[in-house]
């Protein structure tokens, strides 16, 4: 007996008018199914009774949630969701609902994973982000600032050249104290702009150059020739002029700033036969003081 079409199960599952009634009839399914029927509805609705046609029918199209049976884990599951999106770890989520680590798998993978850093670590983060944003911005305001203040300063007069290299060495000079009377003029500084300045106010006064010692301070880990050769340059002397260099020892407890390639110690300028010098510093700081703060005396040298 020859079978037919039906009894062989060909691909249309026995729908007549082939690949263009199967089409039309999944069009018609899959519309019904996204109206939220459930597949006995469809089944109704289209007169498909074989389950095999109907599964095809609806290939790819999730059924409503109204028709998904209870199941025991459902709050389990939305509570391991929950904990995810509150940052909790595999570990953690299992210890607060005693489930197993591939359960809790399947039902979160598809959330982000949790920032793990602490705290100090985010905000640090966070920080840097905004400070390379903020930093060009800052900087170029700083650079705007610095220039338009030097531009106010102009030609300084020798007046002011005076009283500036007066309080600038009360400021970073050596001093005289009541307990120990030294009336040197030693002046020590890392910064070569505080040196140039220093320096310009001993020509001021008329201070003969071969009068000045000059010493690096450096310590013993740096470059000490490089140090030697910038301090004499910025001096204006031969590095041979100067000074025996003081090293200063290595404190491998110490976490020291002042390192690399940059670091260059500092300079020592004394000026020999100074004593003269000395009283006409001292007495100048003693005149500004009394000058802004009416009443003050000699005496305020002493507590210098």
């Amino acid at each position: 007996m020859t079978q037919t079409r039906h009894d062989r199960g060909d691909d249309t599952g026995g729908l007549r008018n082939g690949t263009a009634t199967f089409e039309a009839l999944r069009d018609q399914a899959v519309a019904l199914r996204r109206q939220g029927l459930s597949r006995r509805q469809i089944r109704d609705h289209l007169h498909v009774h074989n389950n095999d046609i109907l599964s095809r029918l609806l290939e790819g199209e999730p059924p409503p949630d109204w028709t998904r049976r209870p199941n025991a884990k459902d709050d389990l599951r939305a509570r391991a969701r929950e904990l995810r999106l509150q940052g909790m770890t595999y570990d953690r989520i299992q210890l607060e609902l005693g489930c197993s680590k591939s359960s809790i798998s399947l039902w979160v993978r598809d959330l982000p994973k949790p920032d793990l850093r602490s705290p100090q670590e985010q905000g640090r983060e966070g920080a840097h982000k905004r400070w390379s944003i903020e930093g060009p911005r800052r900087e170029a305001e700083r650079s705007a600032a610095i220039d338009a203040a030097r531009n106010e300063v102009g030609t300084m007069s020798d007046r002011e050249l005076f009283l500036t290299g007066v309080a600038l060495y009360w400021a970073e000079g050596s001093k005289s104290k009541p307990y120990r009377r030294d009336e040197s003029v030693i002046f020590v500084n890392s910064d070569p702009g505080i040196i140039r300045v220093y320096l310009s106010w001993l020509k001021l006064l008329d201070v003969d150059p071969s009068r000045l010692r000059f010493r690096v301070m450096v310590h013993e880990t740096a470059d000490v020739r490089g140090a030697e050769s910038y301090w004499a340059a910025i001096a204006g002397v031969d590095p041979t002029e100067l000074q025996r260099t003081t090293l200063k020892k290595h404190n491998p407890q110490t976490t020291r700033k002042n390192t690399g390639e940059n670091y260059r110690g500092c300079l020592v300028v004394r000026v020999s036969a100074a004593r003269d010098l000395y009283r006409r510093i001292e007495g100048t700081w003693c005149g500004i003081v009394g000058a802004v703060s009416p009443g003050q005396n000699s005496e305020m040298s002493d507590s210098g």
